[in-house]
């Protein structure tokens, strides 16, 4: 990267940072390095070995984990002669029978659904790559790669099975399944894909192969596609669309302040009853008994499993929190047009962005428990509203997360002082960065 250059130059050496706003260029980048914004640190470019070939053979290997994952036996319990045993879509199908559909419907979307889906896609797009005349087809379902990756939670849905484990085996002799072992082949796997996979590299292959959304918009106004990254010169009236692959093209996100406020007002009213209410009913040897977020907390402490209680506490509790704190202010921060640590709130964004999908532990060691404990009388557990309080506020949050368009910030403390370009006030206050930032 250099220093900002005037627009002038060729559109395929820009990248718009999409963290802070500023345009500059992206030199040529070896593999297995990065290429990051000089203003904000962002990654603009991650150059990756075997870009077309390395994720195809992981999304491969996935889909077969993933095809044993959902179909074999998942865990076992047995107390005093009673036995059960469950598998991933027995889980939300014993949910959904005790009248919680809404936690049936999120288990079955971000562990059953999305994961598969996004293996499936990455391969069908990197095969599509390899035939003699690629259908445009590939462009709809990269595309959508790009939204479906935060909504696959099988690494989150593994530290939930952890906790359950950890509370059924005080109880019971807890067995587990061939899918169990296939699932945690299956994080592996996708966590592996992740980090080989190159998608500016893919959406170069497919342009090269002329595999485009339609032809190029004609204006004046540079604005990068925030899927594809591509530059293209718009007349900036919000109905122009990425040529390559379709996206609306808009200098910001669309009524992103007003989303994030809605979505976070509605958060942190359901924060309240999520940590107030029960999120399950449970009844052993005859007694019931209903059990909060924090009693949850502090059975694994009494059970001396020290680090479980601080990770549930942290994921369920203090994670929320921040998140909705953190989102509030960044929101003020662009009302009031602070200039004060820019690069910091931008990195709280990017934390906020990251570990809003952790917070879901709770609601999948519940369905664990919902699906194994199901023994009368002698054990069994139900879900109850607080669970279902919980999940929205995770949903909500990280909604809030991904309307939320960190660049206001930016713009909002140029605004302020409209002489100088914000990447110029921070380099005054900054040592100098000579030649490309690479890592």
């Amino acid at each position: 990267m250099t220093e900002p250059q005037p627009l002038s130059i060729h559109l395929h050496a820009l990248r718009e940072c999409l963290d802070c706003g500023l345009f500059q260029t992206v030199p040529p980048t070896p593999a297995g390095s990065d290429a990051r914004c000089l203003c904000c640190d962002a990654i603009l470019r991650r150059v990756r070995h075997d870009a077309l070939v390395r994720p195809l053979a992981l999304a491969l290997a996935g889909l077969a984990l993933y095809a044993v994952a959902i179909s074999l036996p998942f865990m076992g319990l047995e107390l005093d002669g009673f036995g059960r045993a469950t598998t991933l879509p027995a889980s939300a199908a014993a949910l959904d029978s005790h009248g919680a559909w809404q936690l049936a419907t999120v288990l079955a979307l971000t562990v059953l659904v999305m994961p598969g889906v996004k293996l499936l896609v990455l391969a069908s797009v990197l095969l599509g790559l390899r035939l003699k005349r690629p259908p445009r087809l590939l462009v709809h379902l990269f595309r959508a790669y790009t939204w479906i990756g935060p909504w696959a939670m099988v690494e989150v849905y593994l530290l939930g099975v952890l906790v359950a484990y950890s509370r059924l085996s005080a109880m019971a002799t807890v067995q587990l399944g061939p899918a169990l072992y296939a699932l945690g082949g299956l994080m592996l796997v996708t966590v592996m894909a992740d980090i080989a996979l190159d998608r500016h590299a893919i959406w170069e292959a497919l342009d090269r192969r002329g595999v485009r959304h339609g032809p190029t918009p004609q204006g004046a106004l540079p604005i990068a596609c925030p899927t594809c990254s591509l530059v293209s010169r718009t007349p900036g009236d919000g109905r122009a669309t990425c040529p390559r692959c379709g996206t609306r093209l808009r200098q910001r996100k669309r009524n992103s302040l007003v989303r994030t406020w809605s979505l976070i007002a509605a958060a942190a009213i359901m924060y309240v009853p999520a940590n107030l209410y029960p999120v399950m009913l449970i009844t052993y040897f005859g007694r019931s008994h209903p059990s909060t977020i924090l009693a949850g907390v502090q059975e694994l402490a009494a059970a001396g499993e020290w680090p479980l209680a601080l990770l549930v506490f942290a994921a369920s509790i203090t994670v929320p929190l921040l998140k909705i704190c953190g989102l509030v202010l960044m929101l003020l921060s662009v009302h009031l047009r602070w200039a004060w640590r820019l690069r910091d709130r931008t990195r709280l964004y990017r934390i906020v962005e990251v570990i809003g999908r952790w917070s879901m532990i709770d609601i999948f060691m519940l369905s664990l428990l919902v699906a194994l404990v199901r023994m009368g009388l002698l054990a069994s557990v139900q879900p109850d509203i607080g669970a279902v309080c919980f999940a929205a506020v995770v949903i909500l949050t990280m909604l809030a997360a991904a309307s939320f368009d960190p660049r206001l910030m930016w713009d909002a403390a140029a605004a302020r002082q409209p002489r100088r370009p914000v990447w110029q006030r921070w380099r005054r206050r900054s040592p100098a960065m000579p030649g490309p930032a690479r890592r």
